[in-house]
Parts: structure tokens; C-alpha cells; sequence
């Protein structure tokens, strides 16, 4: 991974290491990533996506604070979070970042979605690849709220859905349009 960044690295040689890691993410993960992840979702859409926080002007200015305003003991965003206080209740400029989390670990407990895993773990071969006892039982105890165990049913769950698509329902004959 530090072949890849080391070029981007060079050219923010001697800045701070706050302003390397940011430099980094605006040049790799940024246009590499969440940039074109949510482009494609908005034209897939017809909708067209805006980033103001990457308007020229709000870059430069962000250019211009101290590190200690960036980030500091008490989290990220400062400037921001106390720009957004001024106009948003405390509870929405301070609350935490939450990014865009897929809401999983609900789905897991509704009954159509147990079932669904289920089907899955417990096929015969599936035990090819995992021990589908355990599965079943954190995904029980998932299922009953007695813990947070999806990305422990999550994980196999896509390797066995892409396993049954590429390696078992190939050999089905497809489907002919009426």
C-alpha cells in the first residue's frame, strides 16, 4: 500500500502529517472511491451530485487553518462542527460520524431475512466452506438480539450467495423470455 501512496506522499514532502494524510485522501481515495461511487449512484438515478465542500473556495480556506481547528482531542471537523452550530441544534453539530452504514444488523432480525440467510447457510454445500452449525447459531443469537454478529453472517453470506450464482446455478439452463 506504501508504493502507491509514496508518490503522492512526495509531492506534500515536509508538510505536516495531518496535511499528507489529507493530501492522500483527496488524491487517491476521494476521485478513486467515495467521488466515484456516488457519481454512479446519482446518473444511475438522473440526478445530478453536488459537493460543496470541494468548491474551490472552501478548499482554499480550509488550506488556511491551524491543524489544531482540523482535528483535536475532542474529534474531527471543529471549524465545521462550530460553523454548524451556529445554525443546527447541538445535538445535530456535535453528534458523531456516521457515514452511510447499511442497516444490516435490523435486517438480520426481520423474519424474511433470517430465512433468507438460513436457506443459505444451511444448503449442503455450504459446509464445503464454513462450519454452517456455528453460522446458524450466530445467526441465531443475532436473530433473538442477544448480539450484533453481522459481519460474522454478512462475510460468508456474500461468498455463499456468489459461490451458488457462479459455481452451482451455472450449470442451470437460463431462463427463455415467453
Amino acid at each position: 500500500a506504501f508504493e502507491l501512496a509514496a508518490p503522492i506522499y512526495a509531492r506534500v514532502k515536509g508538510q505536516p502529517e495531518l496535511v499528507k494524510k489529507q493530501y492522500l485522501d483527496m488524491n487517491m481515495w476521494l476521485p478513486g472511491d467515495i467521488l466515484l461511487k456516488a457519481d454512479k449512484m446519482c446518473m444511475a438515478h438522473s440526478l445530478e451530485l453536488r459537493v460543496p465542500f470541494l468548491d474551490r473556495k472552501v478548499m482554499e480556506f480550509a488550506e488556511h487553518i491551524p491543524d489544531r481547528y482540523r482535528i483535536n482531542e475532542n474529534g474531527n471537523k471543529q471549524v465545521l462542527r462550530h460553523a454548524a452550530n451556529k445554525s443546527l441544534p447541538d445535538e445535530w453539530a456535535t453528534r458523531p460520524k456516521v457515514g452511510f452504514p447499511v442497516p444490516i444488523v435490523y435486517w438480520l432480525r426481520e423474519q424474511k431475512w433470517y430465512d433468507y440467510v438460513k436457506e443459505y447457510f444451511t444448503a449442503p454445500w455450504a459446509s464445503e466452506f464454513f462450519n454452517t452449525d456455528e453460522l446458524m447459531h450466530l445467526l441465531d443469537l443475532h436473530f433473538a438480539g442477544k448480539g450484533d454478529f453481522q459481519r460474522k453472517i454478512y462475510t460468508p453470506l456474500v461468498f455463499l450467495v456468489w459461490y451458488k450464482r457462479f459455481f452451482i446455478d451455472e450449470d442451470q439452463p437460463a431462463v427463455q423470455a415467453a
